[in-house]
Formats: C-alpha cells, structure tokens, sequence
C-alpha cells in the first residue's frame, strides 16, 4: 500500500507561501530525492498554476544549477493530479507541463484506492487539497519542512480544519540555512 504524504514548505508562524522562502541547493537536493519517490503529486488549482507557470520553462531552458535543473526533470515527469472546479481541461501543449489529470471533486474512495495500487508514495502539496485530505483520514505522514521566516499574515497551513487531528514526531532533519523539516504521523486514535 503506497502512503500519501502531505510535503509542504511553511513559516514558522504557520503561512504557505511558496514565493516567500527560496530553496538553496540542499532543499532542492533533499525534494529531488522526495520526488525520485514519487509515485504522482497531487495540487489543487492555485499550487498547481503556480508551479506549472515557473517549472515547464526551466525544463525548456535550464538554468545550469544541477539541483534545480533535476527538480524540474523531475517534476516534469512525475504524475500529477489536479483537483479543481474551476479549471475546465488542462492542455500540456499550452502549459508545456506532462503527465496532468484534472479532476473537480475529492472523492475518498477515489484516494483509497489510488492508495492501494502499487507502486511509489503519493505526495499532497498544496495546503487546502492537505486539509480537506487530512478531514478524509487519508494522509498518513505529514512532512513540514519550517523555514526561519515569520510572514505575520498569509495563507495560513490548517485553516478550516473542522476536527482536532493529533499528530506524533517521528523524525526531523535540519538544514544548514535554517529550515527543519519536521515528519509527523497521525496519532493512533
């Protein structure tokens, strides 16, 4: 049974906001081994747009930075599935990005059963499709990776989370510039 992990990058006061905290090259080093195991990523509308905006570009055009020209290999490559009510259809030829399944409503058997298959872990990355998974039950290991920034307002990691869900650390890794990426699991219940 493959896991479905929650990976994101957040301030220490809790707020997403991929454009506020630069990965060096030991971040991207760290989420290019996290995607080699990457079975598919899972966006909702705005994280997906957002990165489909910068990444296809870098595959095109490399920077000449290896661990930032990987990621966008490897992303590139990578399964994604968007869950969006908006968006009517998602054209690669458009947005230059591969491997893209759009889908307008989170259904948990749905998930369950993808989390069944075989094959490598799935990974949740934008932080309303992290809360409405974790209010399903469905994440089964939460990756937090707390930069030292405090942005004081934003868009905050858990808002609208409904019911207390209760986590336990089971690892942490430093990096050198700052950030620690804290793995929690759900608590057993």
């Amino acid at each position: 049974m493959r896991k479905l992990i929650a990976a994101i990058n957040m301030s220490l006061d809790g707020f997403c906001d991929h454009t506020g905290m630069i990965a060096d090259d030991e971040i991207h080093e760290h989420y290019n081994e996290l995607l080699r195991n990457a079975g598919a990523l899972i966006y909702g509308r705005k994280t997906y747009q957002l990165m489909e905006s910068y990444w296809p570009a870098i595959v095109k055009n490399p920077t000449g930075n290896k661990p930032t020209d990987d990621f966008a290999i490897l992303i590139d490559n990578i399964p994604k599935i968007v869950f969006s009510r908006t968006l009517k259809a998602i054209d690669p030829i458009i947005t230059g990005w591969k491997n893209t399944t759009l889908k307008n409503e989170i259904v948990r058997e749905e998930i369950l059963e993808l989390k069944q298959q075989e094959g490598k872990d799935l990974f949740a990355g934008s932080p309303s499709l992290i809360v409405a998974l974790a209010q399903l039950d469905l994440i089964d290991e939460y990756q937090l990776c707390v930069n030292p920034v405090i942005f004081g307002k934003g868009l905050p990691l858990f808002k609208n989370i409904q019911d207390r869900i209760s986590l336990k650390l089971v690892k942490t890794k430093p990096f050198t510039a700052g950030p620690i990426l804290l793995y929690y699991e759900p608590a057993k219940k």
